[in-house]
């Protein structure tokens, strides 16, 4: 389920390239260091604040036009401005689900045996090997 939700973004033109962030929908703040990290950590707050909900307690998203930075807590703190911000609450449901479920997998003895010799984790491996194959990055 791809969510896009307006956001207020407040350059405060510190040493540090601080952009503080208001999701007026969500109701929430949140802050990062240039630009990209801020658009991460908006995201990061929309994952965090929709997990758990149902989709029909999803809130809608308001109408760009509707938003007025005036509102934002942080209208004062520097330069802002209105952007969408695109979250997929599916995939990030799905990576936040670290339920680990047992399958059965047969590999020779012999390869089993120098897994052990060499201290692998054959789970984890089979995991990333997986991942890879499937070409999945776990980012949000």
């Amino acid at each position: 389920m791809i969510l896009i939700y307006p956001v207020v973004l407040t350059a405060t033109h510190d040493e540090k390239d601080t952009y503080l962030v208001y999701i007026p929908d969500l109701d929430g703040m949140t802050e990062g260091y240039g630009l990209e990290d801020a658009i991460h950590m908006a995201r990061d707050y929309m994952g965090c604040s929709l997990y758990d909900k149902i989709d029909s307690d999803i809130p809608d998203a308001s109408e760009l036009s509707s938003i007025d930075i005036s509102k934002s807590p942080f209208e004062t703190e520097g330069d802002s401005f209105i952007t969408l911000i695109d979250f997929d609450l599916s995939t990030y449901r799905r990576m936040m689900n670290k339920k680990a479920v047992r399958r059965n997998v047969s590999i020779p003895e012999w390869l089993n045996k120098a897994a052990d010799e060499a201290h692998i984790n054959v789970s984890r491996v089979l995991q990333e090997a997986l991942k890879e194959k499937l070409g999945i990055i776990e980012k949000i």
